[in-house]
């Protein structure tokens, strides 16, 4: 009763409520509120079902994702997009590499924040239609999220409860992201070959072709988008697509603000604090590098994120104020009332009565008992959103599988992880990455366009279920 008031309370806002800077944190209140006032979960349980080693080690990768922002990393990308292009087909292959490449190791949120606007000038300037290019960023930063516990929310839930370490979990998704990504890729050129064989002369006739360096020098700040993901993940079912927009309207616009405050602050450099900001980016990369490394030998991860994110806090030699305001501290309130949330909807025995029922026919050593489970987990990331679908199917099918072997208990968590991730890709609303996409590409200056949901889900359908299909013969 208490789970069903807390969600009636939320849809039944006005729309002006989720159009406010930071929403997901205000959705933390209501929810303890209830829990506590219909005595489902006491006070002391609803601080103890929050999970520190998420909440850290989602901190300290948004900060270093603010630093690799500042240290142009993701500039860079965006020159990989456009150098010695080889045409649409060509085109359409590096925005798949690249977006899967960087939401790997900086999230598919913060990917697709940065490159948006970077593939929609790039359309432009070879006169191409943007949407299979949109489809393509977007799908690919879902699909290439899979591969490392840091790529997306989900799976920093899935690394920390499943104990699973950084290189156990990259070899384990690696080669269904790989040939999952290609998949992909080759669908989006089999569907569009005719669109991408010819020009659009008739519809950008009149464009303003985009120099290379415009391509090039656009910034953005990737983490403060990642709270939309949270929000994305527990109330989309109930938020009309308007309501959608206008929130990531009022973020894109204050991420615009911020980027452009920051750049009336730079001024031309002498040669040698020019020297100086090479180093520091060096710093910044080098540092990146070392955090990437110690996830692979097995570190915790947690510490390991927080460390890194301190040692770039020390090396700016500036005030962190700049940077630690662009962290989603939204979203890291957001989780703590999710942890709640779920905990307090799995006292009411009702997710064990569901589970028990389908455990028999969801077993991971068969193949129906990977399909059955595989459309349960899709189905529900697409009603309630991937990171409820984890915290709420995690343990129950890690128990199920280790009953059968250690091994498989393993894999059961990395089909969770990459079912989970993949089902973002079904429908326009299936994640903040698609929103993301859709929205920055709407309200891009002289470059608008507007990616339709059928223009998605006639794509995203066949796409979700046959790299699902393939991944999954490639989970070890």
């Amino acid at each position: 009763m208490a789970f069903a008031a807390t969600y009636k309370v939320l849809s039944s806002l006005p729309s002006h409520f989720y159009q406010s800077e930071e929403p997901p944190g205000l959705y933390s209140v209501p929810r303890l509120w209830f829990y506590s006032d219909f005595r489902v979960i006491t006070p002391d349980e609803a601080y103890a079902a929050i999970d520190l080693p998420i909440l850290g080690l989602l901190f300290g990768t948004m900060v270093v994702s603010v630093y690799l922002e500042r240290a142009d990393m993701f500039k860079y990308l965006g020159k990989l997009l456009s150098w010695k292009s080889k045409g649409a087909k060509d085109l359409i292959c590096r925005i798949c590499l690249v977006s899967a490449i960087s939401s790997t190791f900086f999230t598919n949120d913060t990917s697709c924040v940065i490159l948006t606007e970077f593939v929609l000038k790039i359309a432009r300037q070879h006169n191409l239609p943007p949407h299979p290019f949109l489809l393509a960023l977007a799908s690919s930063a879902n699909i290439g999220s899979s591969a490392t516990p840091i790529g997306n929310p989900q799976n920093l839930v899935i690394a920390v409860q499943s104990k699973i370490s950084f290189g156990d979990f990259l070899v384990g998704v690696l080669p269904a992201m790989l040939v999952g990504g290609s998949v992909n890729a080759l669908i989006l050129i089999i569907m569009y070959w005719r669109l991408l064989s010819v020009h659009k002369d008739e519809e950008d006739g009149t464009g303003e072709i985009v120099g290379e360096d415009d391509v090039s020098s656009h910034r953005f700040s990737p983490a403060t988008m990642s709270h939309i993901s949270a929000w994305n993940s527990m109330d989309h079912v109930q938020s009309s697509p308007n309501n959608i927009n206008g929130s990531l309207a009022t973020h894109l616009d204050s991420l615009r603000n911020r980027v452009n405050s920051g750049n009336q602050l730079e001024i031309q450099r002498s040669p040698c604090e020019h020297w100086k900001n090479k180093m520091w980016k060096l710093c910044v990369y080098l540092v990146t590098i070392g955090m990437l490394v110690a996830l692979l030998m097995g570190l915790n991860m947690s510490w390991t994120a927080i460390t890194a994110s301190l040692a770039l806090v020390v090396l700016d030699f500036k005030d962190a104020r700049p940077c630690l305001e662009k962290v989603s501290y939204s979203l890291l309130l957001f989780f703590c009332g999710m942890f709640i949330t779920v905990e307090g909807f799995n006292k009411t025995g009702i997710p064990s009565t569901l589970w028990n029922f389908m455990e028999p026919h969801a077993n991971v050593d068969r193949v129906s008992g990977i399909a059955v489970l595989a459309a349960v987990i899709l189905l529900l990331s697409n009603v309630a959103s991937n990171v409820p679908t984890v915290l709420l199917l995690g343990g129950r099918v890690a128990a199920s599988a280790a009953a059968i072997s250690a091994s498989e208990e393993k894999k059961a968590w990395l089909i969770l992880a990459w079912v989970s991730t993949v089902a973002g890709n079904l429908s326009l609303l299936g994640s903040a990455a698609n929103l993301i996409v859709c929205e920055q590409a709407r309200r891009a200056p002289h470059l608008g366009y507007k990616l339709s949901f059928w223009n998605h889900l006639k794509f995203g359908v066949p796409s979700t279920l046959i790299v699902t299909a393939i991944g999954l013969t490639l989970i070890r």
